[in-house]
């Protein structure tokens, strides 16, 4: 079972507990998928400190898997957009489905791209935030993205994907662990979205009209400790 399981404490934490409730993916359509790129980390390389740290830590297939990773966003530079998305998915859902509890001894545990791929595993949210940051830094604006907590319907589960939207008010396309092909979000009917951020702010989905904003996505401790990890990394 490759879902997310309860859900974390982070989301319970500024959530409602009216929004855990079954919505329509219609409601995300409207999202704002600005075209401006933020500042926010752009750009990626692995230095050979870094290198050299996790290979010690974790043996030398934890270091090819990272350089695999570096080749993959350099040969993607410049590709379109549809192309990148494709091999970025394909590319990490290759990696093995932990749990948080077996494999960081912890309840919920976001982790780098580099301890993802370091320790050849993660669970949803890991998924979903090294695809996100993968595009980003291949120059996929963040406003065409969302980290987007939903309920995975058939496993009765909380569960993370990452949606992309090519323009404004297009219907997204999804990018899950659960599900190798990148669909449109119309025919993943066992998904139910709950909320949704990125590096531009924090969205509650509703039944009608746009989605509500409700803060900053900051506001999640997890994402915010996850943004210092990989700026120290």
């Amino acid at each position: 079972m490759r879902s997310c399981g309860p859900f974390s404490a982070a989301v319970l934490h500024i959530l409602p507990r009216s929004m855990l409730v079954i919505m329509l993916w219609l409601v995300v359509y409207g999202v704002n998928a600005t075209a401006q790129q933020t500042s926010e980390l752009e750009g990626w390389a692995i230095d050979t400190a870094t290198l050299d740290h996790f290979q010690r830590q974790y043996g030398d297939a934890a270091a090819q898997r990272i350089l695999s990773w570096q080749y993959l966003l350099d040969h993607l530079q410049g590709k379109p957009e549809e192309v990148v998305l494709g091999e970025v998915n394909q590319f990490f859902n290759q990696v093995r489905f932990l749990g948080d509890v077996d494999h960081w001894n912890k309840m919920d545990y976001w982790a780098t791209p580099l301890e993802l791929l370091a320790t050849n595993g993660g669970d949803c949210e890991d998924f979903a935030i090294a695809k996100y940051f993968s595009l980003k830094w291949l120059g996929v604006p963040v406003g065409k993205m969302r980290l987007t907590y939903v309920k995975a319907v058939e496993l009765n589960q909380a569960h993370m994907v990452l949606t992309y939207y090519a323009s404004l008010g297009e219907e997204p396309m999804v990018l899950d662990n659960l599900v190798n092909d990148i669909l449109p979000a119309s025919q993943r009917s066992d998904l139910v979205p709950v909320y949704s951020f990125n590096g531009d702010g924090l969205w509650k989905a509703k039944l009608v009209g746009d989605d509500s904003r409700l803060g900053d996505a900051d506001d999640i401790i997890l994402w915010k400790e996850l943004r210092a990890r990989i700026e120290h990394e």
